[in-house]
C-alpha cells in the first residue's frame, strides 16, 4: 500500500492528505437539519449529518489528492452509529481510489494490540471466513509500548501489504513534557550508550527505533512503517528525516495549527517523495475562513476544493524553491 500511496502523490502531485474530522460545529445547518428531519437530534441524525457533509467533500476533492485520514474519536463520539458512517466514510474513499489512512491511534500489547491491527489493518476470522472489519490502508500508532506493541501490527502489515505510521513528535504544544526530555542511554536491553556520552531527546531515540523497524518491513523504495512528525517543529523533523531515511512522514498541524510550507521542505527526500502534509479543519471547514467566506454554508464542499488547490500551491511552490 506504501507504494500506492507514491504512486498517487505522483499522479496528482501533491503530497497532501485530507483529514476527515468532522464536528457538529463544523457541518453546515442545511445539512444538519435535513438529517434531523429524518432522524431526530440523536446519535443516528448526528451521523447522518456527518455523512452527508462527507460525502460532498470527498465527491469535491477527491480527484485532487491522493489520501484521506478519518480520525475515528470523531466519529465514535457518537456511538455506533459514528463507527457506521466511520466504516461508510472508508468504504467510499476506496471506491473513490484515495489510501486511507485511519487515525486511530492505537497502542496496547500481545492479543490486544493484534486485536487493534486486525480490526484497522488486516481481517478477523469468524467461522470458516475471513472478514475485514473496518479496512483501512495504513493505521496510527503509538510507540509507548516498545515492540510489544509493534509487532502485531509489522506482522499485518507484511501479510496485508499495509502500512502503519508511529507517532514521534507529535504537532501539540505539550509534547514536549515527554518527547522532548533528554535522555541518556543505558547499555541494557540490547542498547548501546552513545560514543560521545551525550543524552538525546526522546524523540530522536524514538525515531531511530522506527528506522529500525522500517528497516525490517520495507516496500519497494519506502517502508510500510512511516513516523508521525509535526509541521510545528520544522528543525526536529530535519533530524528527524536524517533518522529515517526510509520512513514516509506524515506532517500534522500544517495551517490551522501554525505550520507553514516552507517549514516542511526538510521533511521531504531528495527525489521529492518521502512526506505527506495533512489538513484538517483547514479543508474541510474552509467556508468559515475569512479566505473562502464567499462560498458560504451553501457550497461548502466547493469552498474544501478551493482550499485543496491553494495548499497544493502553497506546498508546490515551497518544494520548489528548497
Amino acid at each position: 500500500m506504501i507504494q500506492k500511496l507514491i504512486e498517487n502523490i505522483k499522479k496528482t502531485n501533491a503530497p497532501i492528505v485530507a483529514g476527515l474530522d468532522p464536528m457538529l460545529s463544523y457541518i453546515p445547518e442545511q445539512i444538519k437539519r435535513t438529517a434531523f428531519a429524518e432522524y431526530g437530534e440523536t446519535l443516528e441524525g448526528a451521523a447522518e449529518a456527518v455523512w452527508q457533509f462527507n460525502k460532498k467533500i470527498i465527491d469535491a476533492i477527491y480527484d485532487l489528492i491522493p489520501a484521506v485520514k478519518p480520525q475515528i474519536a470523531m466519529y465514535e463520539q457518537f456511538g455506533l452509529p459514528g463507527l457506521a458512517v466511520f466504516k461508510r466514510t472508508v468504504d467510499y474513499c476506496k471506491e473513490k481510489e484515495l489510501v486511507v489512512i485511519g487515525d486511530v491511534k492505537r497502542g496496547d500489547i500481545g492479543s490486544t494490540s493484534a486485536a487493534y491491527a486486525a480490526a484497522h489493518l488486516g481481517r478477523v476470522q469468524v467461522g470458516e471466513k475471513l472478514l475485514t472489519p473496518f479496512g483501512e490502508d495504513f493505521a496510527t500508532v503509538n510507540p509507548y509500548f516498545g515492540i510489544d506493541g509493534i509487532k502485531p501490527f509489522l506482522d499485518v502489515c507484511r501479510e496485508e501489504k499495509k502500512g502503519i505510521f508511529i507517532l514521534v513528535k507529535t504537532s501539540n504544544p505539550s509534547s514536549g513534557e515527554f518527547q522532548d526530555r533528554r535522555i541518556e542511554e543505558l547499555p541494557i536491553s540490547g542498547q548501546r550508550r552513545p560514543a560521545d556520552g551525550k543524552d538525546r531527546p526522546l524523540y530522536e531515540i524514538v525515531g531511530e527505533k522506527v528506522a529500525e523497524w522500517a528497516e525490517s518491513c520495507m516496500g519497494d523504495t519506502y517502508s510500510y512503517v512511516g513516523a508521525v512528525v509535526g509541521a510545528t517543529y520544522p528543525e526536529m523533523g530535519k533530524v528527524l528525516r536524517r533518522i529515517m531515511p526510509n520512513s514516509y512522514i506524515l506532517v500534522p498541524g500544517y495551517g490551522a495549527q501554525g505550520g507553514k510550507a516552507e517549514d516542511l521542505v526538510h521533511y521531504f527526500n531528495e527525489d521529492g517523495l518521502g512526506a505527506i502534509v495533512n489538513s484538517s479543519r483547514g479543508i474541510i471547514a474552509a467556508y468559515k475562513q475569512e479566505k473562502y467566506a464567499s462560498f458560504g454554508p451553501d457550497h461548502f464542499a466547493e469552498a474544501s476544493r478551493a482550499a485543496v488547490m491553494d495548499m497544493i500551491e502553497d506546498i508546490g511552490q515551497a518544494l520548489s524553491h528548497r
